[in-house]
């Protein structure tokens, strides 16, 4: 069972699903979308994502990393993901932190992604810091998604100009 419901953002990429979801699973394209990784080192030992697959990202300015794990995967529809460990201490305050990336088709050629967020919001920390940081959360997500959208546009119609 899922926690709390938190957030959630979304983007329409111009690309069918097939090449959406393939570029999704290549653990080692993270660092060309998300502004706030610079490297992606394989725990698991492998490059594409399926459940118990394990990975590390270092935190842009080298200081910290984090751990995420995939926990379920529903080909073409959707990736759960934790996060079981950081430098940072998140994952002490928020340890039911849940990611659910989903994928539809809206047709042929586009893709809707949403990423939700789920965590527990009972302690008074938390409460305190969602006031903050909820917002704060969205945008990067968002600013993440749509340069996401930017690489997988530009990698799909460069193979497919047409």
């Amino acid at each position: 069972m899922k926690p709390k419901f938190q957030s959630k953002q979304q983007v329409d990429i111009n690309a069918p699903l097939e090449k959406v979801w393939e570029f999704n699973q290549d653990l080692l394209k993270i660092p060309l979308y998300h502004p706030r990784v610079d490297k992606v080192d394989l725990i698991s030992g492998k490059q594409f994502r399926e459940a118990g697959v394990a990975y590390q990202c270092h935190i842009a300015g080298g200081k910290h990393t984090c751990i995420e794990k995939d926990i379920e995967i529903v080909p073409m529809e959707k990736i759960m993901t934790v996060f079981p460990a950081d430098t940072m201490g998140l994952s002490k305050l928020l340890p039911d932190y849940v990611v659910e990336s989903s994928l539809a088709k809206i047709d042929p050629g586009t893709t809707r992604l949403e990423i939700a967020h789920y965590y527990s919001s009972s302690n008074w920390k938390v409460r305190l810091l969602n006031f903050y940081v909820k917002r704060k959360i969205a945008a990067e997500i968002q600013k993440m998604l749509n340069a996401m959208k930017n690489a997988i546009e530009t990698e799909y119609h460069s193979a497919n100009p047409n």
